[in-house]
C-alpha cells in the first residue's frame, strides 16, 4: 500500500520560533546560575513589540531585555528599535510546595509522547528530518548572504510503499529575502545552495520526479514580526514528530525541567528510540500521564503498531527493567538541570545526537 505523508519545518526567524528561542536563553541564563529555577518566562511579539511574561522562582540574576535584544540581534533584527515590556512573578507556591518534597514530583497534569521509528539513521520519521535539514542548511547559507533572512519555512512530503519511504514527492521552501531579487535568482539560490545540497545526502530516494516549488508566494521581503505574529509553543507538532506521532498536551521551550511536559516527552522519546533500536519494534509510540505533586506516573503506554518482534509482554518488561518515568529520575539520569535549552529551539527536539534524551542506553535484556 502506497501513502504520502508531509511535515514541515520552520527557521528561526519564524516569530514563533524567535519565541521559543528567546524563552530557552532565558531558562538557559537561570540554569547556569541556579540549577534549581523554576522557570514557565514565555515571549510574544508583533512588529517592533516583544512582550516578556510568565513565572520565575530563582536565585540567577537574569537581564530578560539584554538576553532578549541579544537574540533578536542574532536572528538579523534591529534590536534597538524593540519596545521590551515585562510582566513578571514567581512561581505559584502552591505549585512549589506540591513539587518540591523529598524527591522532585510532577509540575502539572498532563500526558506526553514518545516515538521513534527505522525511517532514518536517526531512528525518527524521514519527512520532518529532511525537513529540518533543510532549514539548517538554509540558516547557513542565509548567514554568509546580504540577501536572504532568517524568516523561513518548508514542507517535505514523502511517498511511502508498505511503510517504506521510497520517493520524495514535493519539497516546499518559502524564503525571505531581499526587495531587489529577482525570482529567477531566489529559485536558482535556494535550489542550487540548499536543497540540492541536502538531496545528496538521501540519495537512496527516489527524486526523479519530485517537484520543486520555491516561494510560491512570489514575494517575501516583509518577514519575521513584522509580517506575522508569535509566541511560544504554537510549533508543536514541528518540534515534535511532524505530524507521524502524536504530541502532548503542552509545549517545551521556557520549561524547566520538572515541567513533565518537557522532561517527560523527552524520556518518552528516549524509551522509545531504545525499543527500536534494540530491534524490540520497527516503530514504539509511548504514551505517559502524570498528576502535580505525584512522584510516578499515571500511566504508560506502549503501541508498536503490529511491528513487534516479541510478545509487548517483554517489551514492557523491558522498559520496566530499565527505565523510570518519575521526574526525579528523568532528570537525575539525562542530565536536566545544565543550561542546554537554547540549542533546542529550532530544528526539531529529537534525532539530534547532542542531546541526552538521543543516547542508546546499556540495559539488561
Amino acid at each position: 500500500m502506497q501513502k504520502i505523508i508531509t511535515s514541515e519545518s520552520v527557521n528561526i526567524g519564524h516569530p514563533d520560533k524567535t519565541c521559543d528561542f528567546i524563552a530557552d536563553c532565558f531558562l538557559d541564563c537561570a540554569l547556569e546560575q541556579d540549577k534549581d529555577s523554576q522557570m514557565a518566562v514565555e515571549c510574544a511579539i508583533k512588529n517592533n513589540k516583544l512582550f516578556i511574561y510568565g513565572e520565575a522562582t530563582t536565585k540567577a540574576v537574569i537581564d530578560y531585555e539584554k538576553i532578549a535584544r541579544d537574540a533578536l540581534k542574532q536572528i538579523g533584527y534591529n534590536s534597538d528599535q524593540f519596545v521590551i515590556i515585562k510582566e513578571l512573578s514567581c512561581q505559584s507556591p502552591d505549585i512549589t510546595n506540591a513539587v518540591v518534597k523529598d524527591t522532585l514530583r510532577a509540575n502539572d497534569q498532563g500526558m506526553v509522547y514518545g516515538y521513534a521509528c527505522r525511517d532514518s539513521k536517526e531512528l525518527m520519521p524521514l519527512p520532518i528530518m529532511i525537513a529540518h535539514r533543510l532549514m539548517m542548511v538554509y540558516e547557513g547559507y542565509r548567514k554568509k548572504s546580504k540577501c536572504y533572512f532568517s524568516d523561513a519555512k518548508c514542507q517535505v512530503s514523502i511517498k511511502y510503499e508498505d511503510d517504506q519511504p521510497i520517493e520524495i514527492t514535493t519539497i516546499l521552501i518559502s524564503v525571505s529575502h531581499a526587495k531587489e531579487l529577482s525570482h529567477e535568482k531566489i529559485s536558482k539560490d535556494i535550489k542550487g545552495k540548499v536543497i540540492d545540497k541536502v538531496l545528496k545526502e538521501y540519495k537512496n530516494l527516489d527524486t526523479k520526479n519530485t517537484q520543486f516549488i520555491i516561494n510560491p508566494s512570489g514575494k517575501f521581503t516583509i518577514w519575521g514580526s513584522f509580517g506575522d505574529s508569535g509566541c511560544v509553543g504554537r510549533k508543536i507538532v514541528v518540534d515534535g514528530y511532524g505530524g507521524v506521532a502524536r504530541v502532548g498536551g503542552g509545549c517545551f521551550s521556557s520549561k524547566n525541567a520538572t515541567k513533565v511536559d518537557r522532561s517527560g516527552a523527552y524520556y518518552a522519546r528516549y524509551v522509545a528510540k531504545n525499543i527500536v533500536h534494540y530491534n524490540l519494534a520497527d516503530r514504539c509510540e509511548i504514551e505517559v500521564s502524570y498528576g502535580i505533586g505525584l512522584a510516578n506516573p499515571l500511566n504508560i503506554n506502549i503501541e508498536c503498531f503490529g511491528s513487534e518482534k516479541v510478545p509487548m509482554e517483554e517489551i514492557y518488561s523491558f522498559v520496566q527493567k530499565n527505565f523510570d518515568f518519575s521526574p526525579q529520575n528523568i532528570i537525575d539520569e539525562l542530565g536536566l538541570l545544565r543550561p542546554i535549552y537554547k540549542n533546542t529551539a529550532c530544528f526539531g527536539h529529537f534525532g539530534r545526537e547532542e542531546f541526552p534524551w538521543e543516547e542508546i542506553k546499556k540495559v539488561k535484556m
